[in-house]
């Protein structure tokens, strides 16, 4: 699952991001609101943290644009502003609930995991064929039998598991599994590795399904062995 922290404060910033990253999220980070605007034009997050107090721009508009393209990205606003009009404002706009600040870390992660949980994810096993996986708790079957996965094979299956039958460019798989570290690289060769992991422990573990690679653009999950 992809997070968007947007805020202004460095050592908030950093702190909110190796919480939810020691969690297991993917987490990307925006310090403006023309930052913020960019890369929410390109992506579509699981959750969004939003300070609407921007030095550059009020959040308040990035959660207007959000629903007027319909995203169905959750967002939870934490800002400094803790007033009752400031939090209808904020819910009356489109976001999903309200976290003043100073807030304890430990809270901001459980309002992360209830978040996601009302929005549907991590209620329910993701099934297709004989793979199972749980976002609770990370945990993948096949025929009932545990497959142990490591960190990023978990992110890939997980997100192939909630997009069936989708042809994904190799890019956005990068971009939704390593976020802001995908273009640290001129080339895709730890993607390839990781999927090229998966892809063998899925087969030998006799799994219904096969990640197909489609040249010259990226994957998609099949059912049946590949070919």
């Amino acid at each position: 699952m992809k997070l968007l922290i947007i805020e202004d404060e460095s050592e908030l910033r950093q702190l909110m991001t190796e919480t939810l990253r020691e969690a297991g999220y993917v987490v990307e980070t925006a310090m403006t609101y023309a930052e913020a605007e960019e890369k929410l034009a390109l992506y579509e997050y699981d959750c969004i943290l939003l300070d609407i107090m921007l030095p550059d721009g009020d959040g308040r508009q990035l959660l207007e644009q959000l629903s007027q393209k319909g995203s169905a990205s959750r967002v939870i606003i934490t800002s400094a502003k803790n007033s009752v009009e400031d939090k209808v404002l904020g819910l009356d706009l489109g976001a999903d609930d309200y976290l003043p600040k100073p807030f304890h870390l430990a809270e901001l992660l459980a309002r992360v995991k209830s978040l996601i949980r009302r929005s549907g994810v991590g209620t329910h096993w993701i099934q297709n064929g004989n793979v199972r996986l749980n976002p609770d708790d990370r945990s993948v079957y096949v025929n009932g039998k545990p497959l142990n996965l490591l960190h990023k094979e978990y992110h890939i299956l997980y997100y192939f598991l909630t997009r069936p039958g989708r042809v994904v460019d190799k890019q956005t798989l990068a971009e939704a599994v390593w976020g802001d570290h995908a273009d640290q690289s001129d080339n895709y060769s730890y993607l390839y590795q990781q999927v090229a992991n998966l892809k063998r422990k899925l087969k030998e573990s006799h799994a219904s399904l096969s990640i197909q690679a489609i040249y010259g653009f990226g994957y998609k999950l099949t059912e049946g062995e590949e070919a």
